[in-house]
């Protein structure tokens, strides 16, 4: 299988022209774009989040407890398309565009060993959230890239990836932040389950 291939971009997320291979953007910490869904529905007033659990053979953060979906946009890709395929191929959700709503963007920057090696990463996650009906117990998730589904209190999640963070989590603080601006920015039913738009 051929190696995927990533835009190389700006701070602003806004590509170069220039493309660079998903190892070598890794191993030398080159910008590049991701897509990060948030699944959310309300919970007697208390907004709630779909987290997956990383499957044990991923390259970063084995185990962990992630964002809803989200993965790498593509060479040539919009950040909307990738957000949509995304939550297909790991949740088997089906999603139209208007349901997914965009919530800002934001950067990753870490370097991290794991299984002995340097994984060095510099992204800008383009945030989209998904407030339709969701029964974990039909999902179809994708093996390879997660164990299970779980719904959390979206509080106690942010809480919880504070400083020293629970290492139960790897969620993204910045995606955490932008997700509870766009749940407490509104009243509540914004982000209850069937909601859509302002």
């Amino acid at each position: 299988m051929a190696e995927e291939l990533f835009d190389i971009v700006d701070e602003n997320g806004n590509p170069t022209g220039e493309i660079v291979s998903r190892s070598e953007a890794h191993a030398n910490g080159i910008r590049h774009r991701t897509a990060h869904i948030w699944v959310v529905r309300d919970n007697d007033g208390k907004p709630e989040v779909l987290l997956q659990k990383r499957a044990m053979n991923k390259d970063s953060f084995p185990g962990r407890y992630d964002t809803s979906s989200a993965g790498h946009i593509q060479a040539g890709d919009e950040p909307l398309e990738s957000a949509i395929r995304e939550l297909s191929e790991e949740l088997g959700i089906v999603a139209m565009a208007e349901q997914l709503h965009f919530a800002g963007t934001f950067q990753i920057q870490y370097e991290k060993e794991f299984y002995g090696k340097m994984f060095k990463d510099s992204e800008i996650a383009f945030v989209y959230v998904y407030k339709e009906h969701v029964d974990i117990n039909k999902l179809s998730i994708q093996k390879e890239e997660l164990d299970s589904v779980e719904w959390f209190d979206l509080e106690e999640v942010y809480n919880a990836c504070l400083p020293p963070r629970d290492e139960k989590f790897c969620v993204p603080m910045g995606g955490l932040e932008i997700l509870r601006s766009y749940c407490n920015g509104y009243d509540k039913r914004y982000c209850s389950i069937g909601e859509s738009g302002l």
